[in-house]
C-alpha cells in the first residue's frame, strides 16, 4: 500500500472493482434469534462505529446518512450533492431539517434500504444484501474511493442485485475488511425483525434536553427572544453567526449539544424549525423565535464546531450589545434579498467595535466555520488557500474601520458579496469581475483611510494580544488537499504566508463562506464565491505585509505568487509601499522577526501561545537525528531533525492521497502516543481555480509532526512497537524510494484491507474520544489511502 502513496496514480476510476458476470446473488439469509434486537443498544455502536464513518455527511455515497434513525430511515438517494456542472440549484435535503416524515424524503427522491421487497422475501432489503456480500467477500482487492462521482446508487432490489452481480466484492463497510461475525449477525437479525428504530420513550430521551440544559435553554431562550428592537437585532446577528454551532451549556455539565435555530413557535412549545436555505433568508412570518434544538445524531468531527455558553458569555453579550449605545436609535430591519447578504448594512446601526470585538471572542470558532461547515469535500472548496500558515488579527484599537464607522456604511455597496445573487447566478456570470471591481474600489478606499489616519504606519502594538485564557489572537490553518483544520496557536514551523485579519474582512469571509454559501447552489454560485475568496486570501496577506519594512514587502508578496501577476502593476507596488512601518527591526529576516515579535512579546501570557516544540526552528537550526531514542526527548529531537528540508520521506510521499497520516507510538515514556503526520504542499501560487497540479513543486514539500489528532480524515495508520521505533525514524529521514526502504515502511502502515485495520482505528478513535471528550467526534474515512493490496 505504501506504493500506492508515493505516486499519483494515473489510474482512472471506474465503478471500482473487478467485474464478475455471474449471476446476482440469492437473498441474503435470514439470521434468527430469540430476543429482540434493540436500535439503541445493539444497533446504533456498530453503525457508529463501522457505518457513520464513511456514511454521516453530504459527501456520504447516495445521500446516506448513517449516524441516526432518522438517516437511516430516509435511505439514500441518486442525487449527488457535491456536483461541478449543477447549472441550477438543488433542492436542499438538509437532514432534520427540510422534511421530516419518511413520505416526504420519499417525495423527495429517496429510497429505503431497509425495506424488503415486496415478493414476500423476508430479508432482502438493500442494507441486507451490501452487508451479505461482504459477508462473502470479506476482504477488499483493487482501489475503492467512496466519493467517486460514477458510483451508483442502487434503489431498489433489483438494482442491488444487478450491481453486486458485477461487483460482489463491493459491499459494506465498502472498501474495507468485513464486520466480525457477532456484528453482522446483529445487523442482519434487526433487519429480519423489520429494522425498528427506538422506542416512543426511548426516542422522547434522544431528542428531549435533561433538567440542567432544559434551565439554561430557558435562560438564554428568554434572552434571545426579548422584546424591543435592540434585544431582536443582537439576538439575529449571534443567530446568524451560531447556526452551524454545535452549542453546549457548560453550567449544564452534560454531553449534549444543541442547534441554535428558527421556531416558528415561541419557548414552551414543540419547534417547528423555519426552513430556509440561509440563516438571514426571509423566515416567511412576522415574528420568529430563537430555540436550542438537541442534537441527537452521532457527533462526527468534521462537522462539530463547540460554542459553549455560561454565565460569562450572557454578560460579554449584555456588555458588547445591549449596554453600549447604538449608531443609530434601534430598529428592527426587514429581510431583504440582497440587504440581508450584506452585513455591513443590516447591522450598520451595532457598532462595528461591538460586532469585531465578538468575532474576536470566537475567533478560533469562526475560522472553524470556514473549514468544517457544509463543504465536506471538494479540492476546489480548499485550494484558495496555502496547506500552511497562520492568522493574526488588527487589534480594535488599530482597525481605522471599527474607528470609523462611517467609512463602512459609506463602503456598504462596495462590500457587497456575491452570495447576494442567491444559490442560482446566471451561468454566464461564472466569471464576472464585478465583485472583483467593487472590492478593488473598497480597497483603494480603505488603503486612503489609514494613509489619512495613521501615515507614519502601524506598530507592533496594531496586533490584536488576546486578553483572556479562551482567547485565540494566533490560528494555525492546515489544508489537506481537500479539507482543513485550523488549530489554535502558533504549530508548525515559519509558514510561508501569513493573515493578519481586521474586521471588514473576518465579516466578509464568513458571509462569503458559511452564512451566505449554499452547497446545493449551481455553479456560478460557487465559483464566484471561490473567486471572491481569493480578494480576501490576498487582503489577509497584504494587511500582514504592510507591516514589513517598504522595501521587503513587494518582494515578499510576489515570493508568495510565483507564475502570477500579483502586484506585477508599479502603480499597485507604490501603493504597498507608500507608507511605512512602525515596527522596529534589527534583522535581515523581518517576516521571521515580526512574528518573533509578536509571539513572544506582543501576545498576552493569559492565553497560553507559544511556538511549537516539535516543529518551530530558529533559522537554519534543525538538529541531528538521535542515534538511539531511549527517552520523549530523544523523540521529539528525532521529529524535528525530521523537519529539515529534503529529508527522505517527504520527498517521495507526492499522491494527493497522502496528507495526514496517524502514528501510534508503543512504549514511549510508559505509554502509547498518538502523533499526527501532516504533510504540506508547495505550491507556486494559490490564485487559480483551476490547473494546481501545475503550480506544485514536490522538492520544497514539508512536514509537520503533532502530538495528537489532527484533522477529520485520516488517510492512512501506522503501528510502531517500542523496539522498531530507530527504525522508523531511519526509514523517514532515509527513505529513498528503494524497494527496501518500502518494504520497510509496510511493516508500520496499516492497508485498507489489513485484517488489523479496525482494531487500529478503534484505538485512534477512542484516543481522541478520551483526550479530548467534548470536541471530539467520529472520524470520516472516506479518503483513507485507496488502494487495498493483498499480502
Amino acid at each position: 500500500m505504501i506504493r500506492g502513496l508515493l505516486f499519483v496514480s494515473a489510474l482512472a476510476l471506474s465503478l471500482l472493482g473487478c467485474v464478475n458476470l455471474a449471476r446476482a446473488p440469492a437473498p441474503p439469509p435470514v439470521i434468527g434469534t430469540d430476543q429482540p434486537v434493540s436500535f439503541l443498544a445493539d444497533v446504533k455502536p456498530i453503525m457508529d462505529a463501522r457505518c457513520a464513518v464513511c456514511h454521516s455527511c453530504y459527501n456520504a455515497a447516495c445521500q446516506l446518512k448513517l449516524s441516526s434513525y432518522e438517516g437511516i430511515d430516509r435511505g439514500g438517494s441518486k442525487a449527488a450533492v457535491y456536483s461541478s456542472d449543477r447549472l441550477k440549484p438543488q433542492q436542499p435535503t438538509r437532514l432534520f431539517v427540510d422534511a421530516q416524515l419518511t413520505e416526504q424524503w420519499r417525495n423527495l427522491g429517496f429510497h429505503s434500504v431497509t425495506s424488503n421487497s415486496e415478493a414476500g422475501v423476508e430479508n432482502d432489503s438493500t442494507m441486507a444484501y451490501f452487508l451479505d456480500a461482504k459477508r462473502r467477500n470479506p476482504l477488499p482487492s483493487g482501489r475503492y474511493q467512496a466519493e467517486a462521482t460514477d458510483l451508483t446508487c442502487a434503489a431498489d432490489q433489483r438494482e442491488t442485485r444487478a450491481f453486486l452481480g458485477k461487483h460482489p466484492g463491493r459491499g459494506m463497510p465498502f472498501g474495507f475488511p468485513a464486520l466480525s461475525s457477532k456484528e453482522h449477525d446483529t445487523l442482519a437479525a434487526w433487519l429480519a425483525q423489520g429494522a425498528q428504530g427506538p422506542s416512543k420513550e426511548e426516542q422522547a430521551a434522544l431528542v428531549n434536553p435533561g433538567p440542567a440544559d432544559a434551565a439554561q435553554i430557558a435562560r438564554w431562550e428568554a434572552f434571545l427572544n426579548r422584546d424591543g428592537p435592540k434585544h431582536a437585532m443582537t439576538a439575529r446577528y449571534i443567530y446568524e453567526h451560531l447556526f452551524l454551532a454545535h452549542v453546549r451549556f457548560v453550567a449544564a455539565d452534560s454531553d449534549a449539544f444543541f442547534y441554535l435555530v428558527r421556531s416558528a413557535t415561541p419557548p414552551g412549545e414543540a419547534i417547528q424549525e423555519v426552513a430556509t436555505v440561509r440563516p438571514y433568508d426571509d423566515p416567511g412570518m412576522k415574528r420568529i423565535y430563537y430555540r436550542f434544538r438537541k442534537i441527537h445524531a452521532t457527533i462526527v468531527y468534521k462537522t462539530h464546531i463547540v460554542f459553549e455558553l455560561d454565565d460569562a458569555t450572557l454578560a460579554r453579550y449584555q456588555e458588547l450589545f445591549i449596554a453600549p449605545d447604538w449608531l443609530q436609535p434601534p430598529h428592527l430591519m426587514p429581510y431583504d434579498d440582497a440587504e440581508s447578504a450584506n452585513p455591513f448594512l443590516v447591522y450598520a446601526q451595532i457598532p462595528p467595535r461591538s460586532r469585531y470585538q465578538f468575532l474576536l471572542d470566537n475567533a478560533e470558532y469562526i475560522v472553524r466555520t470556514f473549514t468544517r461547515g457544509p463543504v465536506c469535500r471538494g479540492q476546489i472548496a480548499v485550494n484558495v488557500i496555502q496547506d500552511h500558515f497562520w492568522t493574526l488579527f488588527l487589534d480594535p484599537d488599530a482597525d481605522e474601520t471599527v474607528k470609523n464607522p462611517e467609512f463602512l456604511l459609506q463602503q456598504a455597496d462596495n462590500l457587497r458579496l456575491p452570495t447576494e445573487a442567491g444559490s442560482g447566478m446566471g451561468v454566464l456570470k461564472s466569471f464576472s469581475n464585478k465583485y472583483r471591481s467593487r472590492y478593488a474600489d473598497f480597497y483603494l478606499a480603505k488603503n486612503a483611510l489609514y494613509e489619512e489616519k495613521v501615515p507614519d504606519g502601524l506598530g507592533i502594538d496594531a496586533i490584536w494580544p488576546g486578553n483572556r485564557p479562551g482567547d485565540a489572537p494566533v490560528l494555525t490553518v492546515y489544508r489537506h488537499f481537500d479539507s482543513a483544520s485550523v488549530l489554535k496557536g502558533a504549530i508548525g514551523d515559519l509558514p510561508r504566508t501569513l493573515w493578519v485579519i481586521d474586521y471588514s474582512q473576518f465579516e466578509r469571509i464568513y458571509y462569503a463562506l458559511v452564512a451566505g454559501f449554499d452547497v446545493f447552489g449551481n455553479i456560478s454560485h460557487q465559483a464566484n464565491v471561490r473567486r471572491y475568496m481569493d480578494y480576501l486570501r490576498m487582503e489577509g496577506e497584504l494587511n500582514f505585509v504592510s507591516f514589513l519594512p517598504p522595501g521587503d514587502r513587494v518582494a515578499t508578496f510576489q515570493s508568495w505568487y510565483i507564475g502570477d501577476r500579483a502586484l506585477k502593476d508599479t502603480r499597485h507596488q507604490e501603493l504597498l509601499t507608500g507608507r511605512d512601518t512602525a515596527v522596529v527591526y534589527t534583522t535581515v529576516n523581518p517576516k521571521r522577526e515580526l512574528v518573533e515579535q509578536v509571539v513572544n512579546g506582543r501576545l498576552d501570557p493569559a492565553v497560553g501561545i507559544a511556538f511549537d516544540r516539535l516543529n518551530y526552528h530558529a533559522e537554519g537550526e534543525f538538529g541531528a537525528m538521535p542515534e538511539t531514542f531511549d527517552s520523549h526527548d530523544d523523540v521529539i529531537q528525532g521529529f524535528r531533525a525530521l523537519n529539515a528540508p529534503g529529508t527522505g520521506f517527504i520527498r517521495h510521499v507526492t499522491n494527493s492521497e497522502a496528507n495526514v497520516l496517524y502514528v501510534r507510538l508503543r512504549g514511549v515514556a510508559g505509554g502509547d502516543r498518538f502523533v499526527s503526520i501532516v504533510i504540506n504542499r508547495w505550491h507556486d501560487n494559490v490564485n487559480a481555480m483551476f490547473g494546481e497540479t501545475r503550480r506544485l513543486d514536490p522538492s520544497k514539500d514539508n512536514i509537520d509532526f503533532i502530538f495528537g489528532s489532527v484533522g477529520a480524515y485520516p488517510n492512512y495508520f501506522l503501528d510502531v512497537a517500542l523496539a522498531d521505533i530507530p527504525m522508523f525514524f531511519d526509514v523517514l529521514y532515509n527513505f529513498d524510494g528503494s524497494p527496501g526502504y518500502i518494504a520497510k515502511l509496510e511493516k508500520f502502515g496499516v492497508n485498507r484491507r489489513d485484517q488489523r485495520f479496525w482494531e487500529t482505528y478503534d484505538w485512534f478513535q477512542n484516543r481522541f474520544d478520551e483526550s479530548d471528550p467534548i470536541n471530539a467526534g467520529l472520524y470520516d474515512l472516506n479518503r483513507y489511502e485507496s488502494q487495498a493490496i493483498a499480502d
